[in-house]
């Protein structure tokens, strides 16, 4: 079976289909464009470089095919893709310094005020990472501090 922790194609996107087409919609999408992109079914004056995109996306296709047809690589993949889109970067309003929040001794938390008037809080064991997003605790706004 493939390595799925990083996918590098869109294997729904390569069939037309998206993750909540059931199978047999998929293998109607796969016979469809397996015909069109078959290398025996290209036509004789199909130049080299062409023939060579075709062969290319005939096997990606059949790939595409291999993971979305089998339950257990199909939701493999699906906990992948899920797992990439929690990793995106969130929206960040500021970039800002912990010299730049102020710290307040009685709950030990930095705070930082959002122009919502809400608040950025930081706890003191957050401090240790080296990067963090925080959210406003009234919109939804964030911050990343260095």
């Amino acid at each position: 079976m493939a390595d799925y922790n990083a996918p590098q194609k869109d294997w729904y996107l390569i069939l037309g289909a998206c993750p909540t087409d059931d199978l047999q919609v998929l293998k109607q999408k796969y016979q469809k464009l397996v015909l069109m992109f078959h290398p025996d079914k290209q036509r004789p004056d199909v130049s080299e470089e062409e023939a060579e995109q075709h062969l290319q996306r005939f096997i990606d296709i059949d790939q595409a095919w291999k993971i979305l047809s089998n339950e257990e690589s199909r939701n493999e993949y699906n906990l992948q893709l899920r797992a990439c889109e929690l990793k995106q970067s969130w929206p960040v309003d500021a970039h800002i310094t912990l010299d730049d929040m102020n710290w307040d001794y009685e709950t030990e938390c930095y705070s930082y005020t959002c122009r919502c008037g809400g608040e950025f809080i930081l706890e003191k064991d957050e401090t240790q990472e080296v990067e963090t997003v925080v959210c406003c605790d009234s919109c939804s706004l964030s911050i990343e501090w260095d």
